[in-house]
């Protein structure tokens, strides 16, 4: 298996000023609220336990567009070797604020340079997105690449049929990115062509924070 090429999304620079702008709010809303924190979401904290119980003795874990890190802090308490990399900054430094105890590094999902065959595991929770149709399977590609076999991909994202462009967010806060929806069968479908087999899927109707959502977990063929 090889890693393919990953094309720069054109709006990348946009998008990642885009969530600078709105990480201290997005932080705090976290702590205030519980957006994010699956801690408040028994079905959502279900689904990456048995992400961690699958994953914790394969190896390093890395939690592809972080955010404040509230799941990278999740699974280090859960005992895993796990750091976190988001494309925004100051997200990172929320992250390294709020959770010193863990690893955060500024990256793209488009920008990694991922090792093949190195990760037991790793996740994209709510933070694929934001990746134009025509990218994602790349960067799936990608993860596929660099997992172990036996390791596993967790993502989960937004489920719809019409894109939606964002003017705004997080307590009004002005910002310019598309959220690309997928219906779950669109979802899975790609990540089996990139060359993961799916083993859990998990549908979730709409709340007080967003539409309807899926999560997907996944492994490499041994």
């Amino acid at each position: 298996m090889r890693a393919p090429h990953i094309d720069r999304p054109a709006d990348l620079d946009t998008v990642r000023q885009s969530y600078d702008r709105v990480a201290d709010n997005y932080a705090h809303m976290v702590l205030t609220t519980g957006m994010g924190d699956i801690r408040r979401h028994p079905w959502l904290q279900a689904a990456i336990d048995a992400f961690a119980d699958t994953v914790g003795d394969l190896g390093p874990v890395l939690d592809v567009g972080c955010g404040p890190g509230t799941v990278t802090a999740y699974l280090a308490e859960r005992g895993l070797d796990v750091s976190g990399v988001d494309l925004s900054p100051r997200m990172i430094e929320n992250a390294r604020r709020l959770h010193p105890e863990c690893r955060f590094r500024v990256a793209s999902a488009t920008e990694l340079d991922l090792p093949e065959a190195s990760f037991g595991g790793l996740l994209g929770w709510w933070s694929l997105f934001n990746l134009p149709r025509d990218v994602l399977p790349q960067v799936l590609a990608q993860f596929a690449c660099a997992l172990k076999p036996g390791g596993h991909f967790i993502t989960g994202t937004h489920v719809g049929d019409e894109d939606t462009v964002r003017t705004e967010a997080y307590g009004g806060v002005p910002v310019r990115w598309t959220t690309y929806k997928w219906q779950p069968e669109q979802l899975v479908a790609l990540i089996e062509q990139a060359g993961l087999r799916p083993v859990a899927e998990l549908r979730l109707p709409p709340d007080e924070h967003t539409g309807p959502s899926v999560v997907v977990m996944a492994q490499r063929p041994a």
